[in-house]
Order: structure tokens, then sequence, then C-alpha cells
């Protein structure tokens, strides 16, 4: 089982390891020309609640790399969205993916 999410807040910026049915380590998929041929899990959520913006963090990259990155929540598909070169469906930030139980 997994653990429970982690939510911490410092200032306005509130950053959660569960968003949109994801949870820390969950493959994702980045809509972006080369961010789309590497490997991605999920981080955090992390929102600014002065300002509103918010952004999704990310570890991975090309194979053997664990670059931390953060992109906007609409960049962001489930692993299964990538076929071939292409993406289907919607983002998460559209479409979550919550479980059934």
């Amino acid at each position: 089982m997994r653990s429970r999410p982690t939510v911490t807040q410092v200032g306005n910026l509130v950053r959660s390891t569960r968003w949109a049915g994801l949870r820390e380590g969950d493959p994702v998929v980045v809509d972006g020309v080369r961010e789309r041929r590497q490997s991605w899990v999920f981080v955090a959520h992390v929102s600014n609640r002065a300002t509103g913006d918010e952004w999704v963090e990310v570890r991975g990259g090309r194979p053997g790399e664990a670059k931390g990155r953060s992109f906007r929540p609409e960049l962001i598909y489930p692993s299964n969205a990538k076929r071939g070169a292409r993406l289907v469906g919607h983002s998460l930030a559209v479409a979550p993916q919550f479980p059934l139980s």
C-alpha cells in the first residue's frame, strides 16, 4: 500500500505528492517535442496561492538520467496516452485519472 499524500506549505506555495489521480513515482508523458521521447515520473503538484500559478514537478529524462523539471499541468498526460510519436486523449489537467475504488 502506498503512503498518504504529503502536502506541505511554505509561504504561498502548496506542494502535494498527489494530483489528478497520480501518486509520487507514477509514470507520466510530457507533451513537448524532446520530452515525449524521454521517460518521466510524477513527483509533485505545486500551486502558488498568491498568484494562482501551478506546475507539476517530474523527474527523469533520457535513459540513466534523473533530472528534475517542472511543467504546466496541461502538458502532463497519463503514461498510456503515448501511441508512437503521438499523444491521444486529454491531459491530466483536463481529465484526471482517479481510481475506481
